[in-house]
């Protein structure tokens, strides 16, 4: 075994975490899901999410026969909806076409959805009995550093490089330890800020450590300035007490969650009222509002809440517009500003428990 690996390894069994909740389950699937969570996602994060989640659907069979709107609740929160989409596509996926089971072919595995190249060699070499290298953030950390690997791992040649080093000192044997060994490395020592280089056990070796630079490596993307979008929610109640939600694309941003509709202004929330809801507008009110940051924008969020003359009749079998009372949020796929601004209305309206869980929800 390459001194790399041994090193690690002689690390891990006395340093590692030995358990995580999914290496307690240790299925393919239980870790495909964990490391689709894991995505742009810290473990501290992931962790309660992740044991909710594994209550609800606890077999990738039942996963496959779930609603899209159950499985977008029970990810609410976590962020990057695209990721739950996938999840539920590539589920079906494992169920129809290989008869409930994860193919133990790391190619079969990229090609199910949300699966790249790193989360597939995960799966093949932490719960199939496989080898593969992986390269998430936290593995290109430490192979950056270790070598002084300059440039944006966004580079191809940069990334290039990384897997190189990744396949080099992935070990023929303990492959899942090794695995779990250099996440680990990277997530609690070699971190992003800060590292204890001091406690690492490739200190001698480390290239960047030597040049006094360890902060330097991996190379930042290039900073843009994020512009910023604005847009109106419309908070549509009825004298009943219920509010509206319409349910978005499965593309784009939030896809296939539910949403207040959106407009430019106030008369075109106005007219969403005429038009859609058929009913007129009583009174009006611009509440508190929102600003809310995606990785290439921020949005600027103004919610403005519209009291309803009367119950809408035309739409309660509509797929895409629906209204529940506020007194409890929906058990539907719902955006962190939707969740917020739901909890500012209920307490507007005088509810004296709004946005208490329910089963199978995490609270913001």
């Amino acid at each position: 075994m390459n001194p790399f690996a041994q090193r690690l390894l002689d690390w891990y069994a006395h340093h590692g975490r030995h358990d995580l909740p999914w290496q307690r389950d240790g299925t393919p699937y239980h870790v495909w899901l964990s490391e689709i969570m894991l995505q742009q996602t810290q473990v501290a994060t992931v962790i309660p999410y992740y044991e909710r989640f594994v209550k609800r659907f606890p077999t990738v069979a039942e996963l496959a026969e779930g609603d899209a709107d159950t499985v977008l609740h029970h990810w609410s929160g976590l962020g990057y909806y695209a990721r739950a989409r996938n999840l539920h596509r590539a589920a079906k996926i494992v169920v129809d076409t290989h008869g409930g089971q994860f193919p133990a072919d790391l190619e079969l595995l990229e090609a199910l959805p949300g699966v790249g190249r790193s989360t597939a060699g995960a799966i093949l070499s932490s719960a199939l009995g496989g080898r593969a290298p992986i390269l998430d953030g936290n593995v290109k950390r430490v192979l950056a550093r270790y070598h002084a690997v300059e440039g944006w791992p966004g580079q191809t040649a940069v990334a290039q490089r990384l897997w190189d080093l990744a396949e080099e000192y992935t070990p023929q044997e303990s492959v899942a330890e090794y695995t779990q060994a250099i996440m680990d490395l990277g997530a609690t020592l070699c971190t992003r800020r800060k590292p204890a280089c001091e406690r690492c056990p490739q200190r001698e070796d480390c290239a960047a450590r030597a040049l006094g630079r360890a902060e330097d490596f991996p190379g930042r993307k290039p900073r843009r300035e994020k512009p910023t979008r604005r847009t109106v929610f419309v908070i549509a109640c009825t004298p009943g007490g219920g509010l509206f939600l319409e349910r978005r694309p499965d593309s784009g941003i939030w896809g296939g969650l539910w949403c207040f509709p959106e407009v430019e202004n106030l008369a075109q929330a106005k007219a969403l009222c005429r038009d859609q809801l058929v009913t007129d507008v009583q009174s009006e009110r611009n509440l508190t509002p929102l600003r809310h940051s995606f990785s290439h924008y921020h949005l600027e969020i103004s919610p403005v809440l519209l009291t309803l003359a009367r119950e809408p009749v035309a739409i309660r079998e509509s797929d895409t517009l629906r209204s529940w009372s506020a007194t409890q949020l929906p058990p539907v796929g719902l955006a962190a500003p939707v969740k917020k601004i739901w909890q500012q209305v209920a307490m507007e309206l005088g509810n004296s428990t709004p946005g208490e869980p329910q089963q199978g929800e995490i609270p913001l």
